[in-house]
């Protein structure tokens, strides 16, 4: 007997257009979407949206889960249930752990640990470094997100440093590449003029001077050339500079483009002026830059020049947070804040609810070619978000679920709300209680 749940008079967020209908869930599927649709039996599990609105759950293509080896800052299981109430469904995990997954053996051992622990779909890119090209070789494409590099020091000695062995990975696979771009000279001689002048107790908004524009810039411009060169496939993370923007085109279709970009929430959301109130909670690598940066990247992402919305969750405890500029880390946790942030654009005029759909949703999919999620479509998978756009929240320490318990959005009140998520026809989360049900499935890929 297979499992069948309605969701009645709801608003579908698909496609580029707003459709008033019902969806009916077989299993892990949508098995119909119509105007009007009659429960069978007495069996199906019938929601009511009430007219609320249903998108496609998020696709995050950039998140830090923090596992094996970092499991005191957060883990796949904790911060997966934190992504569903976000209305995340599916996410792809960065390989900067400990160990790092630089190997197809420690690769499949991340995977091993999400088929037991994750409340969502899920996958992992694969870390390149000086020498590991023929691990790179040995992938495959179909059962992998893809390859992350990183062109900056972000992550110690996971930095690619070495032209020759870039040159190389970027001409060697069909993968996509998404890549960190941060240039390391520009960053450590900034570093250490502030240094000189404050020491240790390098004042928070002088981060965007140090991870600068001029250091992102190069970087980035230096990969696409790379790009363009061999042919390869690059995917360009978390954009944070209006000058970046200009290395991207909206004159062809995303399925056709070889050269894409992200941008993240953080860097939509906040700017520099934020520094003196919020201090190391937003420092991000890159650097949050200016209001009139974060003017350009919304000017981008509308235009379509950016593609994809994500998130870098990226969380640390309070305490390694709360130290000195040079020995706080950089990153912060989103995923449970991320689609909501976004609806508040919405609501300020900013963005579409058919564009929400596309960024978070439909772009992925067609980005890193995942299988039968990222949209509303009969004999998909039922990876699903119902939001009430009028129902406002404030973020506390109580309702935040992320291991690391804080967020760089405490004390901010949201207009909408997830009221529930679906991961492969499951309900999971309800109204603001995650419910015991794992669902996650490992993403496939149709390459």
């Amino acid at each position: 007997m297979s499992n069948q749940t309605l969701i009645k008079n709801a608003k579908i967020v698909n496609e580029g257009q707003i459709t008033e209908g019902d969806i009916l869930i077989e299993d892990n599927l949508i098995k119909e979407i119509n105007a009007s649709i009659s429960a069978k039996s007495a069996d199906v599990k019938v929601i009511d949206a009430e007219g609320n609105y249903v998108f496609p759950g998020m696709i995050d293509d950039q998140v830090h889960f923090r596992e094996p080896g970092l499991t005191h800052k957060a883990n796949i299981e904790t911060e997966s249930r934190a992504a569903i109430a976000g209305g995340i469904t599916s996410f792809v995990e960065m390989p900067n752990t400990n160990p790092q997954t630089t190997t197809i053996e420690k690769l499949e051992e991340k995977f091993d640990i999400a088929s037991k622990s994750s409340y969502a779909n899920y996958s992992f890119m694969f870390g390149g470094t000086n020498d590991n090209l023929d691990e790179i070789l040995k992938l495959d494409p179909k059962a992998v997100a893809g390859l992350k590099l990183f062109l900056g020091s972000s992550t110690g000695n996971m930095l690619v440093d070495n032209p020759e062995v870039l040159e190389k990975i970027f001409s060697s696979t069909d993968l996509v590449i998404s890549v960190h771009c941060e240039d390391e000279s520009t960053i450590r001689e900034n570093l250490a003029k502030a240094k000189a002048k404050y020491g240790d107790d390098i004042p928070m908004e002088l981060h965007p001077v140090i991870r600068s524009e001029e250091a992102c810039y190069l970087s980035s411009s230096q990969a696409i050339e790379l790009a363009k060169k061999t042919g390869a496939r690059l995917h360009v993370f978390h954009l944070s500079t209006a000058k970046e923007t200009a290395l991207f085109t909206n004159k062809i279709p995303l399925k056709d483009k070889k050269i894409t970009a992200e941008v993240c929430i953080h860097h939509l959301w906040f700017s520099d002026k934020d520094y003196q109130t919020k201090g190391s909670h937003i420092k991000w690598n890159p650097a949050v830059k200016t209001a009139d940066d974060r003017e350009g990247l919304w000017k981008a992402l509308l235009d379509g020049r950016i593609d994809v919305i994500a998130t870098d969750h990226a969380p640390h405890t309070i305490e390694e947070k709360d130290k000195t500029y040079t020995t706080a880390p950089s990153g912060g946790p989103l995923v449970q804040h991320a689609f909501v942030a976004l609806l508040e654009a919405y609501h300020n005029g900013k963005l579409s609810l058919e564009l929400i759909a596309q960024k978070t949703a439909h772009n992925p999919a067609i980005l890193f070619d995942v299988e039968k999620r990222g949209y509303i479509r009969e004999g998909y998978y039922a990876d699903l978000i119902i939001t009430d756009l009028n129902n406002p929240w404030t973020v506390n320490k109580e309702n935040i679920l992320y291991k690391c318990g804080w967020s760089p959005f405490e004390g901010n009140t949201f207009k909408s709300r997830i009221t529930h998520t679906f991961v492969n026809g499951q309900l999971v989360y309800n109204n603001f209680k995650v419910l015991n049900v794992k669902a996650g499935q490992r993403l496939t890929f149709d390459r």
